[in-house]
């Protein structure tokens, strides 16, 4: 039987010219996306550039940390006083549970939503490798860290020098708390970040690190509260300090700029106790560094 003529149009399809144009500007290239997701992840630290309720819990914290400085300020302001009734880098060891809860909360959001999700906030025109990702997000950690624990450094700062104290001794003993600032943006930070990494379930990660930070330096604690009831004690239990990232900052500080008085003051056993506390502070700071990179090789 014959079959009917085709009586369907020809195919006449063409391309039209709409005017779109190819990009002629710069290529910015791997850098600028690594800035990029820094900047993004130190945002992303305290809440920025998300919801109103990721906001809460590190601008408390920041809170935390910096309305004592302003009460300490305002008491030596009020009495008169020649100085500060806390010194700098004191004031930070006495931070150590807020630490580990910023870190605790903070840092599986950096790490453990991309890991689950297998994506980033961020779209890339050029792709970054996994060594720009690991340095984007530990330097964002470090950064948030950092800010967190300079913010009431400088609030006692500006309050001595306003009230007309010592300049010189200010200065010095601020630019300790800044040198101990960094130490605990470094050390408990690339620990935290680690353990992070290892699990994609946010709430595991928050427990894994909480856990272990308040744990290990509650035990540091009781050591060395233990060794020391009378003046003149064993310095054996400051050894305990090296499984504690908080405490072995603490330690180090110490003893290098001679700070903090007390039975229970932590610090360094001796020279060779401060080269080798050196050592693990370091060690903790690259190893960790390399442990990141081991995990996003697998990924």
């Amino acid at each position: 039987m014959p079959q009917p003529p085709d009586t369907r149009p020809a195919d006449t399809g063409v391309i039209h010219d709409i005017g779109y144009r190819g990009y002629t500007g710069p290529r910015l290239g791997r850098a600028y996306a690594t800035r990029s997701l820094f900047t993004q992840s130190l945002r992303a630290a305290y809440g920025l550039g998300r919801s109103g309720k990721s906001k809460v819990l590190p601008m408390l914290m920041l809170g935390v940390v910096t309305v004592p400085a302003v009460i300490f300020v305002a008491v030596a302001l009020a009495m008169k006083r020649d100085e500060l009734p806390v010194e700098y880098a004191g004031y930070l060891s006495s931070l150590g549970l807020v630490v580990s809860v910023f870190l605790a909360s903070q840092a599986p959001v950096l790490l453990s939503r991309d890991l689950r999700y297998h994506t980033v906030p961020l779209y890339f025109s050029r792709p970054i490798t996994r060594t720009d990702y690991v340095r984007a997000k530990f330097a964002a950690m470090a950064c948030a860290q950092l800010l967190l624990m300079a913010a009431p450094l400088l609030v006692l700062y500006i309050g001595a020098l306003l009230g007309g104290m010592d300049f010189a001794y200010n200065t010095g003993h601020f630019l300790y708390g800044l040198a101990a600032a960094a130490l605990y943006a470094l050390v408990p930070t690339s620990v935290a970040l680690v353990i992070a990494a290892s699990t994609p379930r946010r709430g595991f990660g928050v427990a894994a690190i909480m856990g272990y930070l308040a744990v290990s330096s509650t035990v540091a604690a009781i050591a060395v509260g233990i060794s020391n009831p009378t003046p003149g004690g064993s310095d054996a239990a400051q050894w305990t300090a090296l499984i504690s990232p908080n405490g072995l900052v603490e330690a180090v500080v110490n003893e290098v700029f001679d700070l903090g008085t007390g039975l229970d003051r932590r610090h360094a056993p001796g020279g060779l106790g401060l080269v080798v506390f050196a050592l693990v502070a370091v060690a903790m700071v690259v190893g960790s560094y390399r442990l990141l990179l081991r995990r996003y090789r697998n990924v």
